[in-house]
């Protein structure tokens, strides 16, 4: 696996394969690997010729009172398991080659960044999107893979291949979780014990939520009552936010049809978890 620290040493790689005609498969994360991100690496190596991956911890996306110092690093680990997934590249920017001094411009995704997470973490969608951005140009992969589990990044982040006419193919691939349901997330490791435990609350609720639905009920009121009733049992959870919104414009609605996205949000003790599902519903 060559490892990659210079975006001129990244953009001669990147050159070099695309002179032998290479399908590029690119999976962007902020390391602490897991199942999770090495589902997406199974899947880009799949389906692409050569799977690149990057790691950096973007300080863009993270607000003055976020856990930009405090989030988890393990470049070793990451490394090793880099390595046993045969990946062929990793980029691992310094901050200062993504933002070097005198950068000033940044990518904003509208109407799809007003609500659920860009409410409770105002810019960090800039910050996302930007270094997104800057990533897809470096690495010009044919296809990006991103996680459902940051079901409105995945969103966002379609949406802004999309208006930029960017010919990047972004593929969602599905949650992976815990035997015991917790969706995998590199913030699980901030978890104490009896957080961890209750924090399966969330899984029971979106279960709980889907078989109401697969039995008829359509209203969002009531669905939404039956979540937070579940995640009630924990007594040290606290809901950020539960939303049930369209697929296309995430706004909140009123009766379950078509494409919808049920999305939480909830602190256990200073760890906040998120977790989703998708729907269709006739």
């Amino acid at each position: 696996m060559k490892i990659l620290k210079d975006i001129k040493d990244l953009k001669g790689y990147i050159k070099q394969e695309k002179i032998l005609q290479k399908k590029i498969g690119f999976v962007p994360t902020m390391g602490y690997l897991h199942e999770g991100h090495l589902s997406l690496i199974k899947r880009a190596k799949a389906e692409n010729d050569i799977c690149i991956v990057s790691i950096f911890v973007n300080p863009t996306q993270f607000g003055p009172n976020e856990d930009f110092e405090k989030y988890p690093r393990d470049f070793e680990h990451d490394c090793s398991l880099l390595e046993s997934a045969n990946v062929d590249a990793l980029f691992l920017p310094e901050p200062e080659q993504m933002y070097p001094n005198g950068f000033q411009t940044y990518i904003e995704v509208g109407e799809l960044t007003q609500n659920l997470c860009g409410t409770s973490r105002p810019g960090h969608f800039k910050g996302v999107t930007t270094v997104v951005a800057k990533l897809l140009n470096l690495v010009s992969p044919d296809r990006a893979y991103f996680g459902q589990k940051d079901a409105q990044q995945l969103l966002v982040i379609e949406k802004m291949v999309a208006d930029l006419n960017m010919d990047i193919a972004i593929i969602g691939c599905p949650i992976i979780r815990e035997e015991d349901g917790l969706a995998m997330s590199s913030r699980n490791s901030y978890l104490t014990k009896d957080e961890r435990k209750q924090a399966t609350v969330l899984c029971k609720s979106l279960k709980a939520a889907k078989a109401a639905i697969d039995s008829g009920e359509r209203s969002c009121e009531s669905i939404d009552r039956l979540i937070r009733e579940i995640i009630a049992e924990s007594p040290i959870g606290k809901i950020d936010y539960v939303e049930i919104v369209s697929r296309d414009t995430l706004q909140p609605i009123k009766v379950l049809h078509g494409s919808a996205l049920i999305a939480l949000a909830v602190y256990f003790g200073k760890t906040r978890l998120i977790d989703n599902i998708f729907l269709e519903v006739d």
